[in-house]
């Protein structure tokens, strides 16, 4: 019964998530400031979800730091994501070696 309870508000806070949107804004929105606040809100929560998991996902603030290091580098230079994210998780990886 629990579960069914659960499911059933999952459901319905996810939908009203999606709906509310299309509800209200009907017109196209021709405000500057409020398109670009739209514009840049995926990769703020997609930053705020993910730089603290960085931090936290191996046993010290080294390794994170150097595996965050080596991605802005290499992203910085156009990189690929999974050149990025491999050679992150390496230069983490080595970094434990040292410390």
């Amino acid at each position: 019964m629990k579960l069914t309870v659960y499911i059933l508000v999952m459901a319905s806070v996810t939908y009203l998530i999606r709906m509310v949107p299309f509800a209200f804004f009907r017109k196209k929105i021709k405000s500057g400031f409020f398109r670009s606040f739209l514009y840049y809100i995926p990769y703020a929560v997609l930053s705020a979800m993910t730089i603290p998991a960085i931090f936290y996902s191996t046993g010290s603030y080294i390794t994170a730091i150097a595996g965050t290091a080596a991605a802005i580098v290499l992203a910085y230079f156009g990189l690929p994501l999974i050149a990025v994210a491999l050679a992150a998780a390496a230069a983490a990886y080595i970094a434990g070696f040292f410390i």
